[in-house]
């Protein structure tokens, strides 16, 4: 009877043992089943502004201008080129007008204004952009030599100054041909054009130390 009584506890606690693993086996499977934490946010950073893209076409030239598809940029009421709005785009296709077109031996390049501000304050910001312009060409490998930058300030406006738009018109910097194969280009009446334009030289781009 005795060896009944051993027998029977014995299973008891077999059993006993059997049913907690399992417990603890379940306790574990579950706490596999639990999904991972989510990963850290990225720090999003700040989007630089996108920038400006200038269509590139060939050139054409009407009256000795080289016609260009936008204006050249500058930053507000300075002689600094804004290439975020696409100068060095621009600068590119008279640079390429330059190398493509080896018989223009002088490259005119024009600074205008509207007539906001004073007069010799208008001159002086006209020349320095013209300058700007023609320093940039040197800088890319076009012939000092083959450059004049000219300021004209508010003096020759394409329309009147009388409206936002229209003041933005005028605020330019153009380039014309000034001498083909060493001679001045012609006016309408073949008359030798002034090599300046009629506008004041803004500095000697061989020399860019010796302002005009």
């Amino acid at each position: 009877m005795s060896k009944l009584v051993t027998l029977c506890s014995a299973l008891v606690i077999s059993s006993s043992f059997l049913l907690g693993g399992c417990t603890v086996r379940a306790q574990v499977k579950a706490s596999t089943d639990e999904p991972p934490p989510p990963p850290p946010k990225k720090k999003e950073e700040p989007k630089k502004p996108k920038r400006k893209k200038i269509q590139l076409a060939k050139l054409r030239k009407v009256n000795n201008e080289i016609e260009l598809p936008a204006p050249v940029p500058y930053k507000t009421g300075s002689a600094e080129l804004d290439e975020e709005a696409g100068a060095d785009e621009i600068l590119t296709l008279v640079k390429e007008y330059m190398e493509q077109n080896p018989e223009v031996t002088l490259l005119r390049v024009e600074g205008h204004t509207d007539s906001d501000g004073d007069d010799a304050s208008n001159m002086q910001l006209s020349k320095d952009r013209s300058a700007s312009a023609t320093k940039w060409l040197v800088d890319h490998n076009i012939a000092c030599k083959r450059l004049m930058p000219v300021g004209f300030g508010e003096s020759k406006p394409l329309v009147a100054n009388d409206t936002p738009d229209n003041k933005a018109k005028n605020r330019r910097v153009s380039f014309f041909d000034a001498t083909v194969k060493g001679k001045p280009v012609l006016d309408d009446k073949k008359q030798p054009i002034p090599v300046d334009g009629g506008g004041q030289i803004a500095v000697d781009p061989c020399n860019p130390a010796v302002k005009r």
